[in-house]
């Protein structure tokens, strides 16, 4: 067990990032960021949102998203307000033996009607001309897949990623985290991208891998002719 909010608090602190960037980064308001670092979870409006903004504040703080919502689940969620499994009732249970029921039936009907036709091709004697196989035509070359305006993929582990199209205040194509074997592409050549853990990710630019120095959040803006990191 550990304390989830001091940890959150710690990790911003240690990456210089103040409440009012997290709150732009991630959507979330600033108070429920703090509710979140003092573990102040009812001032939160369900626990619905608790987990959802744990999450998303955990990953872009480069922490393990899972294991906070585990945390929280085990020490704040009562066994009466998890979700139970539905029991089907004595109808549903009979429906569904009468469709099995039906289903291996037409399973045995086709299998006797094709013994019969089987039986009867056997027996006529007739001879099948086997059928002409048509001579194999060479496949044309695929032409090569378009490299796309910009990809983002995991190395080490996983970061926070908002991307934009053409500046901060444009559409967002993508938010949330990019983890190992989910990497992100996006087809453009205008775009705002917002990463929380740049040393954790590879970034290419029209297939051009691009660097970026430090351990703290990055905003890259991509034009048409070039880019550049702030």
């Amino acid at each position: 067990m550990f304390e989830i909010g001091n940890s959150l608090r710690e990790a911003r602190l240690r990456r210089r990032i103040e409440l009012a960037q997290a709150e732009q980064a991630t959507k979330i308001r600033g108070k429920y960021l703090r509710a979140l670092e003092e573990e102040r979870f009812d001032l939160l409006p369900a626990q619905t949102y608790v987990k959802g903004f744990l999450r998303t504040y955990a990953a872009y703080l480069g922490l393990d998203a899972q294991l906070y919502v585990d945390e929280f689940t085990s020490r704040f969620v009562t066994g009466d307000e998890r979700e139970p499994r539905r029991r089907r009732t004595p109808h549903e249970r009979r429906n569904r033996r009468l469709e099995t029921m039906i289903v291996a039936a037409v399973l045995v009907t086709i299998a006797v009607v094709t013994v019969v036709v089987i039986g009867a091709w056997t027996s006529s004697g007739s001879r099948a001309v086997p059928p002409r196989v048509p001579s194999a035509k060479p496949k044309p070359e695929r032409a090569a897949a378009p490299v796309p305006g910009l990809a983002i993929a995991a190395l080490r582990g996983s970061s926070y990623v908002a991307v934009h199209r053409g500046s901060a205040g444009g559409p967002v194509l993508f938010q949330g985290t990019v983890g190992r074997g989910e990497p992100q592409t996006f087809a453009g050549n205008r775009f705002w991208v917002n990463v929380s853990s740049p040393e954790n990710l590879v970034i290419r630019v029209r297939g051009r891998r691009i660097r970026l120095a430090g351990y703290r959040p990055r905003v890259i803006t991509v034009t048409p002719t070039s880019w550049h990191a702030g």
